[in-house]
């Protein structure tokens, strides 16, 4: 997991970052994309893609990588996503995550397919790259573990919806929340609900 770091580190690279995003697909809420430098050479949890581990473990792993790495996020809001359109939501949301490290990367490796349109520093794509190097797999982690808490707040503001549960995917449960109540002020109106 770390032979994209290591590589990079060889040809003279110091602040090897790994970059991911979560919040693209669902209804409501924003986009919230993480840069993670890895320092420290063993974690005592388990680091891997955030989608492959229990939330007990992910949140586990989130508050170590906390702890002993270096991590910016960066958030592109429901309005930005709106006017935008998700992709570019999600560069943003990327873009300023690395703004927001406390350190000048030295590379930044992306999760995906596609490179951050004018990031300022030399980056590379992988795709699944959270299956493939750790510092994105821990960026992956603090994503989706900030995106949830968030998720939570707007709970408590829109208990109908059910955030707590569905985060604001399309379940069942919540594409019925928005027939009887229509939309909240955290939802998408630039995406469509299916079965609706």
């Amino acid at each position: 997991m770390r032979t994209f770091e290591r590589a990079l580190e060889e040809r003279g690279f110091r602040c090897v970052v790994g970059i991911d995003e979560a919040g693209r697909g669902p209804l409501a809420g924003p986009v919230v994309a993480a840069a993670v430098q890895i320092l420290p050479e063993t974690f005592v949890t388990e680091i891997k893609d955030s989608k492959r581990l229990s939330p007990k473990k992910r949140q586990l792993a989130y508050e170590e990588i906390l702890r002993t790495c270096r991590v910016g996020v960066g958030i592109a809001s429901v309005e930005e996503i709106d006017e935008f359109n998700i992709l570019q939501a999600t560069f943003l949301a990327m873009t300023r995550a690395v703004e927001n490290l406390p350190i000048e990367p030295g590379f930044c490796l992306v999760d995906g397919s596609m490179v951050i349109p004018n990031l300022g520093w030399p980056q590379k794509s992988i795709v699944q790259g959270d299956s493939l190097s750790l510092s994105i797999a821990a960026a992956s982690i603090v994503a989706k573990v900030e995106r949830d808490l968030l998720m939570l707040e707007y709970h408590e503001l829109y208990p109908a919806y059910n955030f707590a549960k569905n985060k604001g995917y399309a379940t069942k449960e919540h594409r019925l929340a928005l027939l009887t109540h229509g939309r909240s002020p955290v939802h998408r109106s630039s995406f469509q609900v299916s079965g609706l």
